[in-house]
């Protein structure tokens, strides 16, 4: 068998070296060590060598299954580097190029930390608190009556009769008064849940951002200074707004408060149904039951509390027409808010 593997050893090497392509390279290597292979065919040989020549065979076989390896390795080498068999020069000096892309914030986190930041400026200070909620603080404390449509199960996700997924970001507002005395102002960005089929403009899960304040002497025109200001700061315009009277339990009186399209600029069109006008918010004087629950005295303290959907927020800013598209991780919608927000 040394004779064998001798031969094997210089006429392989020989036929390596006259290898032109990496495909004849790929057909070498099984030819020699694939599972039909010469080099495989001696190993499995070995049981046929006298015991005391067993041992050197083995290792002689093995010592040349790792040179042929070699060889084809770096003839493979050979090859990629150029049509000719050279290697390509070349310069070590130069930056590597990245393996992909880097990443970036998804763009509701760039718009919420926007939308805070404009706040921050304003004063306010930021709280969290938690998605899966009592039912006191999610509708009790916020002075929704036993019968509202909203604890309806069609409407909210219940864990059981006392606990649910927060609909709103309202319920911080209540947990951060009970803890806090004023003068205080905060927002509270969360996501929230409610019992929705998906659409172009409604999902089960999306993100709110919910404004409190609460001193003495505040009234709604500091609730329209405070809005005016976020929408100028946020859509880099002095875009006219406007309040319709409303109704929430936990805001008396309550508003809807209106933008103006930004992209009909009040003329009326297929985004504004017509109309001239956008909602971005609902807000108003937080009711003095929702101010007694927290345990302010009622004739001391007034607020205003405000809530917007940040994903809607997002929408109208940057003209995309469905919210699937922020919550289906495509890259190729992604990646244009690359840079931008």
């Amino acid at each position: 068998m040394k004779e064998t593997i001798d031969r094997l050893r210089s006429d392989g090497g020989e036929r390596i070296a006259a290898a032109d392509t990496p495909a004849g390279i790929e057909a070498l290597r099984v030819a020699l060590l694939g599972r039909k292979g010469e080099v495989t065919l001696l190993l499995r040989g070995l049981k046929d060598v006298p015991a005391d020549e067993r041992p050197a065979m083995g290792a002689a076989l093995n010592r040349l299954k790792v040179e042929l390896g070699e060889l084809l390795d770096a003839r493979q080498q050979e090859l990629a580097g150029g049509a000719s068999g050279e290697a390509v020069e070349m310069d070590l000096t130069l930056p590597g190029t990245p393996p992909c892309p880097v990443g970036t914030n998804h763009p509701l986190v760039s718009v919420l930390e926007s939308i805070c930041d404009i706040f921050y400026g304003m004063g306010f200070s930021r709280g969290e608190g938690p998605e899966v909620e009592l039912d006191y603080y999610n509708f009790t404390a916020l002075n929704f009556p036993d019968d509202h449509p909203a604890r309806d199960i069609q409407d909210t996700f219940y864990i059981n009769d006392k606990v649910c997924l927060r609909t709103q970001t309202s319920p911080v507002q209540v947990r951060y008064m009970e803890r806090r005395e004023p003068p205080l102002a905060c927002v509270f960005p969360g996501r929230v849940y409610r019992n929705e089929t998906a659409d172009a403009s409604h999902s089960a899960e999306f993100y709110q951002i919910e404004g409190l304040v609460v001193d003495t002497d505040i009234s709604m025109a500091d609730l329209k200074n405070t809005v005016d200001t976020f929408v100028r700061n946020f859509f880099g315009a002095a875009e006219p707004t406007r309040f319709r009277p409303h109704y929430f339990p936990f805001t008396e009186p309550s508003v809807e408060v209106d933008m103006q399209c930004v992209v009909c600029r009040g003329k009326g069109c297929g985004v504004c149904g017509q109309t001239g006008w956008l909602e971005i918010m609902g807000a108003g004087m937080v009711h003095p039951n929702v101010l007694k629950g927290a345990g302010y005295p009622e004739d001391k303290y007034t607020g205003f509390a405000f809530g917007m959907g940040i994903d809607r927020i997002a929408m109208l800013k940057y003209g995309i027409d469905d919210i699937r598209l922020l919550y289906e991780n495509d890259l190729r919608f992604l990646n244009q808010f690359r840079g931008v927000l």
